[in-house]
C-alpha cells in the first residue's frame, strides 16, 4: 500500500510522455520503402514489356539511359550532402523507369540524362531526400526537358530506322485528334499499337500493373478511382456537347498517359495526401486538370502538369482532411 502511494505521488513530469493522436495507431512493419519500390517495379513490368514489344531498341535505349543516370545522380548528390548512398531502396530505379516510360522513344540521349539529374537533384535531393520531396521527381525532370527541349521531344527523326517500326512514325492519338480530328481505333489504344511516350500506349498494361499496386496496397485505390471517375464525367459532358467529334469517354480514358499517370505517378505516397478522403480529392483534382488541359489548352496531354499542380495543393488537402479525434469539438 505504501509503495502504491509513493507511485501515485510521482509527478507527471517524471513519468513517460504519452502522445495522443488520431487513429490509426497500428502500422505494417513489413511495408518498407524497399518493398514498396519493388512492388512498383513489378507493377511496371507489363508496361515496360509492352514498350519493348512496340518500340524495341528505342525503349531499351531510354530505359538504360534514364535508370543509369538516376543511379549516377543519386550517388553524386547524396555524396555531396554527406549522406549515405541509398541505391538499395530502389527509389532511384523507380524514378528512372517512370521517367523513361514518360519519354518518347526518339528522345535524344542527352534529354534522358538531363531529365534524370533534374529529377533526382531538384525533384528529390534538394528537399532532403526520399520522403521529403514535395513534387513527383520523375515529373519534375520530365517537365524541365519538355520546356527546355521541346523540339527534341517533338521530333520524329531517324526516318530510315524508324520506318521499320510503324508506331513511331505515326502522330500520337491525342495529337492526331487535336490537330486533325483523326479518331484512333479503341482497340489500338487498349492494346498499345500506337505512338506516344513509351509507357502510355497500352491501356491494358497500365490496368494490369495498377491493379497489382492497389491489391498490394502499395498504391491507394482512391487516387486512380478519383482520376478515372472525374475524367469519365467530364469526357461524357464533352461527348454530349460535341457528339460528332467521335472521341468518346473510352478514348479519353485509354488514350494518352491518363491511366499510366493515375496508377503510377499520382499514387506516389510521398507527394499525395495522407487520408483516404484527401486521396480521393487529390485524384479528382488530377483528373479534372487532365481533362481541362486536354480540352482547353494547346497541349494534347495534361497528365504531367496536372500531377505537379496537385502535388502543390497536397499540404492544403492534408490540412482540410485531418481526422477529428474522438470526443473533440466540431
Amino acid at each position: 500500500m505504501e509503495n502504491k502511494q509513493q507511485t501515485d505521488s510521482v509527478p507527471a513530469e517524471a513519468g513517460s510522455v504519452i502522445h495522443v493522436a488520431p487513429s490509426p495507431h497500428l502500422s505494417d512493419t513489413a511495408l518498407t520503402t524497399q518493398r514498396m519500390m519493388m512492388d512498383v517495379l513489378i507493377a511496371l513490368a507489363p508496361v515496360v514489356g509492352m514498350a519493348l514489344y512496340v518500340f524495341q531498341w528505342y525503349a531499351v535505349h531510354q530505359l538504360v539511359i534514364c535508370v543509369a543516370s538516376c543511379f549516377a545522380a543519386e550517388s553524386l548528390f547524396t555524396t555531396m550532402r554527406g549522406k549515405p548512398i541509398t541505391l538499395k531502396d530502389y527509389s532511384a530505379a523507380v524514378t528512372g523507369v517512370i521517367l523513361a516510360m514518360s519519354l518518347p522513344g526518339t528522345a535524344p540521349w542527352y534529354v534522358g540524362v538531363i531529365a534524370s539529374f533534374v529529377a533526382i537533384g531538384i525533384g528529390k535531393v534538394i528537399f532532403g531526400g526520399i520522403g521529403m520531396n514535395i513534387f513527383n521527381p520523375a515529373m519534375v525532370g520530365r517537365a524541365f526537358v519538355m520546356i527546355a527541349f521541346a523540339s527534341a521531344l517533338g521530333a520524329t527523326g531517324y526516318e530510315d530506322a524508324l520506318s521499320k517500326i510503324d508506331a513511331i512514325t505515326q502522330a500520337t492519338p491525342l495529337t492526331a485528334f487535336k490537330q486533325n480530328g483523326i479518331v484512333a481505333p479503341l482497340a489500338d489504344l487498349f492494346w498499345g499499337s500506337t505512338n506516344g511516350s513509351l509507357g502510355e500506349t497500352s491501356a491494358l498494361a497500365c490496368i494490369i500493373g495498377g491493379l497489382y499496386l492497389c491489391i498490394r496496397r502499395t498504391a491507394s485505390w482512391e487516387i486512380p478511382a478519383g482520376v478515372i471517375l472525374i475524367s469519365a464525367v467530364i469526357g461524357e459532358i464533352q461527348c454530349l456537347v460535341n457528339p460528332q467529334a467521335g472521341w468518346t469517354v473510352l478514348h479519353h480514358l485509354c488514350g494518352g498517359a491518363l491511366l499510366f499517370g493515375a496508377f503510377f505517378i499520382a499514387t506516389d505516397p510521398v507527394t499525395s495526401p495522407l487520408t483516404p478522403k484527401g486521396k480521393f480529392i487529390f485524384g479528382i483534382g488530377v483528373g479534372a486538370f487532365i481533362m481541362l488541359l486536354r480540352l482547353f489548352s494547346g497541349y494534347p496531354e495534361g497528365v504531367m502538369f496536372a500531377v505537379l499542380l496537385m502535388n502543390g495543393v497536397t499540404p492544403l488537402i492534408n490540412r482540410w482532411t485531418i481526422p477529428r479525434p474522438l470526443g473533440s469539438a466540431k
